[in-house]
């Protein structure tokens, strides 16, 4: 007799129900205009570089104005000048970032064509989180420092890699890690990533910062620039193009 009357009552309950008790109306999501071309800006994308100068960029050294080559809408890496790095800070975003492997490129492994971008640059010379550049088109190197993996800790799912001498692109989505007040990790850092419009790493769980030597760990941070890699590898310098970014609430 009781199971029959919560049966019934359950099933009252569910008459009661409306299809309106699950839509929802606010917030309303801002409307936005998409790229009209693949990889093109959308209308809320602050634009890190459009082809025409270095002004959202800084050395990662000094800060002082970053002294790549921008030439016929696309920036060069100068080794010798060293990385370079977002004027702003940025916590969780959509990136959107093209670069090409030089089309005479030389070297083996990992050095042909190397360099990275680093998701969130906590500090001088190569700290922070980062999101390997490689030629991988038919270059034998360990797994997980090749061209879309998340340097020495994911593999990405599958290798998209264009020939040198072709343009392409990294489409990521990156969730910033969050501390406690004494410093220890609260949440860890996410990353999804998309290259050649291919999904590479499909919300993975990073395990701290890239160390090319040892294991990695997470320091505090808030919000962080966006960097860009001057390898120190002997091949030849390689080349970006269209580099925006949304913040994400």
């Amino acid at each position: 007799m009781k199971a029959f009357f919560y049966f019934s009552l359950a099933l009252v309950l569910a008459q009661q129900a409306r299809h309106e008790d699950t839509e929802f109306y606010e917030p309303v999501p801002n409307v936005i205009t998409p790229g009209s071309v693949l990889g093109a800006a959308p209308s809320d994308a602050i634009v890190l570089f459009d082809g025409k100068n270095l002004d959202q960029w800084v050395s990662t050294r000094d800060k002082s104005p970053a002294r790549w080559t921008v030439a016929n809408g696309v920036m060069t890496v100068n080794k010798a000048a060293g990385n370079i790095e977002t004027k702003r800070s940025f916590r969780d975003f959509q990136l959107h970032i093209e670069w090409m492997i030089p089309e005479n490129i030389t070297g083996t492994d990992q050095a042909r064509g190397n360099s990275g971008v680093f998701l969130a640059s906590t500090g001088a010379g190569d700290a922070g989180y980062e999101l390997q550049i490689l030629d991988s088109y038919n270059n034998r190197t360990y797994v997980n420092g090749q061209a879309g993996s998340i340097y020495k800790q994911y593999i990405p799912l599958v290798n998209a890699s264009k020939k040198p001498g072709e343009w392409q692109a990294y489409d990521v989505v990156w969730t910033a890690p969050r501390f406690n007040v004494d410093g220890s990790l609260k949440s860890p850092a996410y990353v999804t990533v998309l290259h050649n419009g291919v999904l590479i790493q499909n919300h993975v769980e990073l395990q701290g910062e890239t160390v090319f030597i040892g294991k990695p760990s997470y320091k505090k941070y808030d919000a962080a620039p966006i960097k860009l890699q001057a390898h120190g590898d002997p091949s030849e310098p390689i080349s970006f193009r269209n580099i925006w970014v949304r913040e994400l609430p």
